[in-house]
């Protein structure tokens, strides 16, 4: 296919409409967030769901090695919070302290006042392309 480039797919893209999530680990001490909207639900049998993550993205290296990471699954009135939390480039320390939340029993940060909140654990990563697709197991 001629003409086909990152942007254009990017543009293509936006005008899927999808939910939006901030998903979220603790790494070393410091709390890690992300947008996302690349999130599906994987299977029922086991309770399974998949976020993929660039690997440019410092959020990649703190997910891969932590292993638990939470979803929150984002309201129209959080768009604030999921602009701040996609912004390249934001201070990684104290990233969290301007957005509400509380911790799951593994330290895990979850946005306060989410539609639903789901907590995970790794159990498989495949690389394709710029990304991983990080798949894990439903916790919580």
């Amino acid at each position: 296919m001629s003409g086909v480039t990152p942007t254009s797919l990017r543009h293509a893209m936006a005008h899927f409409a999808t939910g939006v999530t901030v998903v979220t680990t603790l790494e070393d001490g410091h709390d890690h967030a992300m947008t996302a909207n690349a999130i599906t639900s994987v299977s029922l049998d086991p309770v399974r769901l998949l976020i993929c993550v660039e690997r440019e993205a410092r959020f990649h290296d703190a997910v891969i090695a932590n292993g638990t990471w939470g979803v929150s699954i984002l309201d129209a009135a959080q768009r604030p919070h999921a602009v701040w939390l996609s912004t390249r480039g934001r201070p990684l320390h104290g990233q969290l302290d301007r957005v509400p939340h509380h911790r799951d029993e593994s330290g895990v940060p979850l946005l306060d006042g989410s539609l639903a909140t789901i907590v995970c654990r790794t159990v498989d990563t495949l690389v394709s392309g710029d990304h991983t697709i990080v798949v894990g197991d439903v916790l919580s």
